[in-house]
């Protein structure tokens, strides 16, 4: 089996070697099963792959089609990707007649090539379509969504997904340049919420939030990612990794409130006359939390807001076990 590279990537992989260490993949796991939820341009699909044992097996998501055409790259029996959300993870898992995994890795939000593509409309820094679509073969595009949509409800989106305070505002802008002329290019959307903006932050185009927002909302990225994490929290074997890496606030507090609530459990009063076997038990185990470090962001400015949260799946433990130690 061979790796074969891709080259001219031109995007580097934010936390790649803590990721792939976060995933534990040694011993007896070096043969096991694992997901990459989010191949991109294969960094950590190619490290995860130089770990893995002869028996090991990796799965890839994309929903990008150049990612896919990306991952042919990648001669090695042991990989294999899909063209879908890893919010799919389950079904995908299904058709392959695999039961469990032994690690899942999520590197959230876009990835340079997409960024850096005018064509592909996530960018207001150089002018092309917009179209914002992760899946540029299936959707709703920015533009035709911002031509139908209601005013309120693109406020709302502003809002909600870009935490932007001049929602209201930009999405009046909106409503009224599209009944002069179609917003159909990255460069008048950008123009119409820097005229709607009164206050701009240091350092950060105004754009920034709309733009975050709407391709957000567009791609439905918060909506599977809660999807994606329980069915990856369903699918996982005991003692199962799950690391996730995230660009901003709204995915970190889903990934840090999912796995806390795995991890945090309710205690009853202790006067209450409860078995200890009988007690509610922590389904997760929270490892780490990660920033890049100064070098990475310096060689790396976009992996400045990079998070990573790492978490194990505890063992089940049965009501009617025995708690350790108990008499047999």
């Amino acid at each position: 089996m061979t790796l074969q590279t891709v080259p001219d990537l031109q995007h580097r992989t934010v936390l790649l070697d803590e990721a792939v260490d976060g995933l534990a993949i040694e011993g007896a796991r070096v043969d096991g099963i694992y997901l990459d939820g989010t191949f991109g341009r294969g960094g950590h699909s190619r490290k995860i792959l130089e770990r893995l044992g002869a028996g090991g097996r990796l799965l890839a998501f994309d929903k990008d089609p150049q990612a896919i055409a990306a991952a042919q790259g990648i001669a090695d029996p042991r990989f294999s990707i899909v063209h879908d959300s890893f919010a799919t993870l389950d079904a995908a898992l299904a058709e392959r007649g695999i039961g469990q995994v032994d690690g899942i890795l999520l590197d959230l939000g876009i990835s340079s090539p997409q960024v850096d593509d005018a064509a592909r409309g996530f960018s207001f820094r150089s002018d092309g379509p917009l179209d914002m679509r992760m899946d540029t073969t299936r959707g709703v595009s920015a533009a035709e969504w911002l031509a139908n949509e209601a005013e309120q409800t693109i406020g709302k989106v502003i809002r909600e997904y870009g935490e932007e305070r001049f929602a209201v505002q930009i999405a009046k802008a909106i409503v009224a340049r599209r009944a002069i002329e179609p917003i159909s290019s990255t460069r008048q959307l950008a123009q119409i919420v820097a005229q709607a903006v009164k206050t701009r932050e240091k350092g950060k185009d105004p754009a920034t939030r709309t733009f975050q927002a709407i391709r957000i909302y567009i791609n439905q990225e918060l909506e599977e990612l809660e999807i994606g994490l329980a069915k990856g929290f369903h699918q996982m074997a005991q003692h199962g990794r799950m690391v996730v890496i995230s660009f901003h606030s709204l995915e970190d507090r889903i990934v840090k409130q999912f796995m806390a609530s795995k991890a945090n459990v309710p205690q009853p009063d202790r006067r209450l006359p409860i078995r200890a076997a009988d007690l509610p038990q922590p389904q997760m185990k929270l490892l780490a939390r990660r920033k890049p470090g100064e070098r990475e962001v310096e060689d790396n400015p976009r992996a400045r807001s990079a998070v990573m949260r790492i978490a194990e799946r505890l063992p089940d433990r049965s009501p009617d076990s025995p708690s350790p130690g108990a008499p047999q």
